[in-house]
């Protein structure tokens, strides 16, 4: 079984991708493919936040008795991306590539600074505290529903 940071960041990935793909389309306005694959991206990352915040942040939480740190961190930036979401949504339903384009652009800021802490200092260190218990998570993590 991967470890934890290479799970979910092939997860980051995925999701990245997706996102790629809606830019490209709302950008082109083909809002068929723009809204097929800007509503997957994100159910893709709700997915990813419930990944997260639902198995690695209680369990790590748990494990190290800090409440109030980098998870803390990682949930405010999850709501701040979940208001961009919903932005996203409502410009994909109403075809307006300029609000879609421009929450983009904030999103993509925001994904890359988040993705970077999360992949070189949280996932890192819940992999050293949670050593052996990371594949019983992992296995939560994939039984979460999409």
């Amino acid at each position: 079984m991967a470890s934890i940071k290479h799970f979910l960041a092939e997860d980051h990935l995925r999701c990245d991708t997706l996102f790629a793909e809606a830019e490209s389309a709302a950008h082109d306005s083909d809002w068929e493919k723009a809204s097929k694959y800007g509503h997957e991206f994100i159910a893709g990352m709700e997915h990813h936040f419930a990944m997260e915040e639902g198995v690695l942040f209680p369990e790590f939480e748990a494990a190290t008795g800090m409440t109030a740190g980098p998870t803390a961190v990682m949930r405010m930036e999850h709501a701040e991306m979940r208001r961009l979401l919903g932005e996203m949504s409502a410009a994909l339903d109403a075809r307006d590539a300029d609000e879609f384009l421009g929450t983009a652009e904030t999103m993509l800021v925001m994904m890359q600074q988040h993705n970077t802490k999360e992949e070189q200092i949280l996932y890192p260190m819940a992999e050293r505290v949670l050593g052996a218990s990371a594949t019983g998570m992992l296995e939560r993590m994939q039984h979460i529903p999409a």
